[in-house]
């Protein structure tokens, strides 16, 4: 399938059109993406057919030009959060998607560029960044995880599993973010200098997904399933940047306040349930239901006003402001959404974690999706920034 259109969508218009869309088709399917437990291939479908599935694609090669590279971030964020409104594993993989192109923009050159934004905006590819490689099995699970690396003469070799890979029933293309050193990925790669960052086709026969590990309370849909590598081929064309690029440039940093958004998302589909519920059970009246929702709407206007003070430093260029505040807002915006979450089923009772209400899938997918990251890491790290000393903005290292 291809896609043309005659003019590129504003930010503003990209977002109605991404929210009308979650409205009147993506709503109604998430139940069912996620009791299966199924990647949702038709609402990116929709998504690519609607001209929204190259938000982070520069505009020279057909894209939005949206996202922290190209400075109107807030449109991006406002996308995923209207996305998760009504489907937070939906958001999840649209998130790892344009992030993913955002590293594209950072560092592919000449024929990558071509190559892999004309898949994207012409035929619909669909991108994800991988990096989980856990270090050591949970008790009763017997398997490891980890991939290593083989040097060729045509480029690469990769061998090995990687862990919560999202979309890996649904994507075309990975950033796989893989470390010289061994098993680890990114996030525990003990030097900077052995991460890199390879363009790789999940096509290739010698790429198979394993569906029988991915079976959490929450995030169903996101298809994070084990994806093996069996001396798979990565050509040397196909490499991204240099050796340490993606962890000397501090780009998870980027992505950070993107979790935020998503979470944000999520939280004002609990709080329209509330509003709806509380008015057909005509319960506006009760004092303590008003102190929930006045709660809730204090919540959710704090998160919005932190989420665009982050996109304003991205957008101005104050990048080292930046990095930190997305910290900031990551572990505000989680706290805040799980709130509001608690002061929904508060105001609404048991019925509102009875499907077919949203409440239920939202109180699981939040709850599941904010443990990305290890909020009392995050904290530390934020201390360390204000009390002056060193700190790593990425992964929250001690």
């Amino acid at each position: 399938m291809s896609v043309e259109f005659e003019t590129r969508l504003t930010g503003a218009a990209a977002v109605r059109r991404a929210a009308d869309l979650a409205r009147d088709r993506f709503a109604g399917r998430a139940a069912g993406y996620d009791r299966d437990a199924l990647f949702p291939a038709a609402d990116l479908e929709d998504l690519f057919a609607a001209g929204l599935l190259a938000p982070t694609v520069p505009v020279e090669h057909g894209g939005l030009g949206l996202g922290p590279r190209r400075g109107d971030t807030h449109a991006l964020w406002e996308m995923t959060r209207e996305l998760a409104r009504v489907d937070l594993s939906l958001a999840r993989c649209w998130e790892g998607h344009a992030n993913a192109l955002v590293l594209l923009d950072a560092f592919a050159v000449g024929e990558q560029r071509e190559r892999w934004f004309d898949g994207v905006v012409r035929r619909g590819e669909k991108w994800v960044a991988w990096s989980g490689e856990p270090q050591a099995a949970k008790p009763g699970e017997a398997r490891r995880f980890g991939t290593t690396l083989t040097r060729t003469e045509d480029g690469w070799v990769v061998d090995g599993t990687k862990a919560f890979a999202t979309s890996a029933t649904g994507a075309d293309w990975a950033v796989l973010l893989v470390s010289l050193a061994g098993p680890g990925g990114a996030r525990h790669a003990a030097a900077p200098e052995s991460v890199l960052l390879l363009g790789c086709d999940l096509r290739h026969p010698s790429v198979t997904v394993d569906t029988s590990w991915w079976d959490p309370v929450g995030m169903r849909a996101t298809a994070s399933h084990v994806v093996r590598f069996d001396r798979t081929p990565v050509p040397a064309a196909w490499q991204l940047g240099q050796p340490g690029d993606y962890v000397r440039q501090s780009w998870q940093a980027a992505f950070i306040p993107h979790y935020a958004a998503s979470f944000l998302g999520a939280a004002e589909g609990a709080y329209d349930y509330a509003i709806q519920y509380v008015e057909k059970q005509d319960k506006g009246g009760d004092p303590y239901v008003q102190q929930r929702v006045g709660s809730m709407a204090v919540d959710l206007d704090t998160a919005r006003l932190w989420l665009r003070h982050v996109a304003r430093l991205w957008d101005t260029g104050r990048i080292d402001e930046a990095r930190i505040a997305g910290s900031r807002a990551r572990h505000v915006v989680e706290h805040l959404a799980l709130s509001t979450v608690d002061h929904c089923i508060r105001a609404c009772g048991a019925r509102s974690l009875v499907r077919p209400s949203p409440v239920e899938r939202i109180l699981r997918d939040l709850t599941f999706y904010v443990r990305h990251d290890n909020d009392d890491h995050l904290l530390a790290t934020i201390g360390r920034a204000a009390l002056g000393r060193e700190h790593d903005a990425s992964f929250f290292k001690p």
